[in-house]
């Protein structure tokens, strides 16, 4: 008999959404269901382990296989509880090609994509080896990664793959309509700066510039890049859509803003790595104005207002990134 490991830390069998679950991690299961799908890779191979990596319930999982042979291979499912992802996946395989292969000249590429399980909403990726770029951002790699991240942006924004959907400033603005107000569950005594934030988002995006549109990652920052020596992988396109390149810009550079404020104390502790970021992307662009990136990237410092408020780890940075947003808009406004 075989010995699997089987790694469910989040009891995903039991969800009442994804009742298929319990046989996507079993290992009899996946065997027969693979055979099916995905014999042309899977054929000669041995399955050793099922892992769930990451789950929201109700909403979406991943799920990790590993099968050893030859050489050890390691499949990714991406399951969403509302149906197969079929538009992320036929992106990534556009994407891959498209230039983002393991054989791109310039070593950016985004994970293969193997094939669709419809019986279990599921679609599978290779797993891409290396880390994400995050602590490396405070290392003396710094500086060359944010300006590899720059290219990273542009050779998405330039595949020429347009979505039937879209993310426009009014979007963004909504997003931070709906969210933002939650935090005065627990601080009510906010109410008037909140409200007064909320005011100053909104003439802020009427004066950001837009761009022309592209597609967009939508969610782009530091832990959606893995780098393997000097390759780096693009992850998790799911939101991406047609929308304003400096939003893909702004987001990164918010995103370094707020982890230098919670893991070093500092909001300009980083600050050369986002000025790195934002030259190297110009100079590709040819553009001058830095506007469309300064008001993205202030919204998504609006936004971590909300998200620190999420976690109980950042909730002692809430308050500073509040002051920190009311210092931005009140020199941007």
């Amino acid at each position: 008999m075989t010995n699997w490991i089987v790694t469910d830390q989040f009891n995903i069998t039991q969800d009442p959404k994804m009742s298929f679950l319990e046989d996507a991690v079993c290992p009899v299961q996946v065997n027969d269901i693979f055979q099916e799908h995905l014999a042309f890779i899977t054929d000669k191979l041995k399955l050793t382990e099922i892992k769930v990596i990451r789950y929201k319930p109700q909403k979406r999982c991943l799920i990790e296989y590993t099968f050893q042979g030859e050489k050890t291979l390691i499949l990714i499912g991406k399951v969403r509880a509302k149906g197969t992802d079929y538009k992320s996946y036929e992106l990534q395989k556009k994407l891959w090609c498209s230039g983002f292969d393991n054989n791109s000249k310039d070593k950016i590429s985004v994970p293969e994509p193997i094939g669709i399980i419809p019986q279990w909403q599921m679609w599978l990726q290779k797993k891409v080896p290396g880390q994400i770029i995050t602590p490396l951002l405070t290392t003396n790699q710094g500086i060359k990664i944010s300006q590899k991240v720059a290219h990273i942006a542009y050779k998405l924004h330039q595949a020429n793959i347009l979505p039937d959907r879209c993310h426009t400033m009014v979007d963004e603005l909504a997003i931070l309509e709906q969210k933002l107000p939650l935090v005065l569950k627990d601080y009510p005594h906010w109410q008037d700066r909140i409200k007064n934030i909320l005011e100053k988002c909104h003439i802020l995006g009427a004066n950001t510039p837009e761009n022309q549109v592209c597609g967009i990652h939508r969610d782009f920052y530091f832990d959606q890049i893995i780098v393997d020596r000097d390759h780096f992988y693009l992850l998790d396109l799911d939101l991406y859509c047609q929308g304003n390149p400096s939003l893909d810009i702004g987001n990164f550079i918010g995103h370094i803003t707020e982890y230098s404020l919670r893991t070093l104390g500092n909001v300009i502790a980083l600050q050369d790595r986002e000025i790195a970021l934002e030259q190297e992307f110009l100079k590709l662009t040819k553009e001058q104005d830095t506007q469309a990136i300064i008001g993205y990237t202030t919204l998504t410092l609006v936004r971590h207002i909300y998200l620190s408020n999420q976690f109980p780890e950042r909730r002692a940075y809430t308050e500073a990134l509040l002051n920190l947003c009311e210092k931005r808009l009140q020199a941007l406004i």
